[in-house]
């Protein structure tokens, strides 16, 4: 009787492992089932390392990229293959954040149910958000220079631009002195010293924090020296008095030192923290770099260097780009997507929330100090037929000039575009950053975007 109890308890302990197996397998096949299939090893689908079949368009299908057994075939344009190559990803999968890598399973063509098996052994086409037209403009007006440009839609979260410089032809040879840079997507990947375009952050949080802000004023000398030490935050040139709208109209270096330090250290790093510049995006499968900031509680002069963009400031241009969509937004942040939706089902529930960065009263207050930059700084004359809203910036970052930024967003229903321009030693971003811009956002409008 003992040895038929044991015996049962032995076959229930055997079934419930097989039970627990099975769900294990099941659960891990739903979740890894498109990995184990486009294992490089897979010869049905890979040939010589590089996937065979599948085919990666722009939103307007052309071409960017078809896969076959005789293997890769990019655009014939060469500007075409240079300017969207961070995009589509490179033979060799260099490029991590590259289509071919990213979306592999489904170019390939699988589903859970028949795996990789396609009669036609064609594999599938992948449309991208991205604008080839508008990826080729901004390429061209970097003219040779290291930057990124990136443009998404604030309402759908579509990134309708993404370009990374220096970039290469995936048909030549790379030299092995710049073989790293190449690579690397400035856009994704890049965090760098944002210069007065951290203003933004500075004043949205003076806006939530300082209710008398409408009653501050600084006398401007074009030096500002803070205190009793030698620090020098110099600006351009005088400004004379300025209150806080026209100390960002003009990015008034002395009159934001005053302001981080009024607001202190703990406010600005939650408001940093609240607009998302901090943390790593995470999107379509692709984790962008994380911000990195430090504002000092115990030393006003670094904690003003940090509140004008300086100092240990860093910032990820893509997670700049949804800030600025979400000032447009309302204050609602929209999840940014590389993958144009071919569901009837994600075309109704619509664009994918990030959540809530700024209340919509705050939103607004800057919005509306940012139409004032360009009407009084920029000159809305310099982009006809745009409705922008911008903040430009020149960062020191120890080189021979200055880095070039330009960020903001258009207000225009049949345009609601949010972009960044950041170019390296490119100098002054009203002047050297704002035109690539520009050109970017009147190659959309010119685009028949919406068709």
């Amino acid at each position: 009787m003992r040895k038929q109890e044991r015996r049962a308890l032995i076959c229930l302990l055997l079934a419930f492992v097989l039970f627990a197996g099975t769900g294990v397998f099941t659960y891990r096949y739903f979740k890894d089932g498109a990995k184990w299939a486009g294992f490089y090893g897979n010869t049905q689908i890979f040939t010589d390392g590089s996937i065979n079949r599948g085919t990666v368009t722009d939103r307007h299908d052309e071409l960017l990229l078809h896969c076959s057994p005789d293997g890769l075939e990019y655009s014939d344009d060469w500007t075409t293959r240079v300017s969207t190559i961070h995009a589509v990803g490179d033979l060799n999968g260099n490029i991590s954040s590259g289509a071919i890598n990213m979306f592999a399973s489904q170019l390939i063509g699988y589903d859970i149910v028949n795996g990789t098996y396609d009669t036609s052994a064609n594999g599938k086409t992948i449309q991208l958000t991205i604008d080839a037209e508008a990826n080729r403009t901004a390429y061209n007006a970097l003219n040779g220079r290291t930057g990124a440009v990136g443009v998404y839609n604030w309402q759908t979260g579509e990134i309708v631009c993404m370009v990374s410089t220096p970039s290469f032809d995936p048909y030549e040879g790379v030299s092995e002195d710049n073989e790293e840079s190449i690579y690397f997507n400035n856009f994704l990947s890049g965090a760098m010293t944002p210069g007065s375009t951290f203003k933004l952050v500075t004043a949205a949080s003076v806006i939530d924090n300082l209710a008398d802000r409408d009653e501050f004023s600084f006398e401007c000398d074009g030096v500002n020296q803070y205190g009793d030490s030698d620090t020098e935050f110099r600006c351009v040139y005088e400004h004379g008095e300025v209150d806080f709208r026209e100390a960002l109209a003009v990015s008034c270096n002395g009159a934001f030192g005053k302001l981080s330090r009024e607001l202190g250290g703990k406010a600005l790093k939650k408001t940093t923290d609240q607009v998302g510049l901090s943390k790593s995006l995470e999107f379509d499968g692709i984790e962008t770099a994380a911000g990195s900031f430090k504002f000092p509680t115990d030393d006003d002069v670094r904690l003003s260097w940090a509140g004008i963009g300086q100092a240990q400031d860093l910032v990820n241009p893509c997670a700049m780009m949804v800030y600025m969509g979400a000032i447009a937004n309302g204050g609602e942040a929209i999840e940014p997507t590389l993958i144009k939706s071919t569901s009837f089902i994600d075309e109704i529930r619509g664009a994918k929330t990030i959540g809530r960065y700024l209340d919509e009263s705050t939103a607004a207050e800057l919005k509306d100090m940012m139409k004032n930059n360009v009407v009084e700084n920029y000159g809305e004359e310099n982009f006809p037929g745009m409705d922008i809203y911008a903040k430009s910036g020149s960062a020191e970052t120890g080189g021979d000039d200055s880095d070039a930024w330009f960020v903001g967003f258009t207000n225009d229903e049949e345009a609601p575009y949010a972009f960044v321009v950041w170019i390296k030693e490119g100098g002054a971003g009203a002047s050297d950053a704002a035109p690539v811009a520009g050109q970017v956002i009147q190659s959309l409008q010119n685009s028949n975007y919406y068709e």
